[in-house]
């Protein structure tokens, strides 16, 4: 992706890689899944939420921008989207996550 930013998690060593793997997500409006996957390069960032109560546990990508914050306390990361909007996000396949084009369309549904 040429914009490495919307990719990049934010500054602190909270976001350290790896680390976020079993953490709980919070979204705007609340609990939204537990952190399956996350990305170890922190240029190309992102997470891989194992969604809660709908779509039978669907696995969702999220690029590491729209983590606003990671509470290693309670292990939790929260996020800067709604769980609508995360419902709606372009569906992933686990063996698809990192196409281009997948990507790229993920990248234009969230705004980034």
């Amino acid at each position: 992706m040429s914009d490495t930013g919307t990719w990049s998690y934010a500054a602190g060593e909270e976001w350290a890689p790896g680390d976020l793997v079993g953490y709980r997500v919070e979204a705007l409006d609340g609990p939204l899944g537990t952190v399956d996957e996350s990305s170890a390069n922190l240029a190309d960032g992102f997470v891989v939420v194992r969604t809660r109560r709908w779509s039978l546990g669907r696995k969702v990508l999220i690029p590491a921008c729209l983590l606003t914050r990671a509470d290693s306390h309670h292990r939790t990361v929260h996020l800067d989207r709604t769980k609508r909007e995360v419902r709606k996000a372009p569906r992933s396949d686990p063996a698809t996550y990192r196409d281009k084009t997948r990507l790229e369309a993920l990248l234009r549904y969230y705004g980034e």
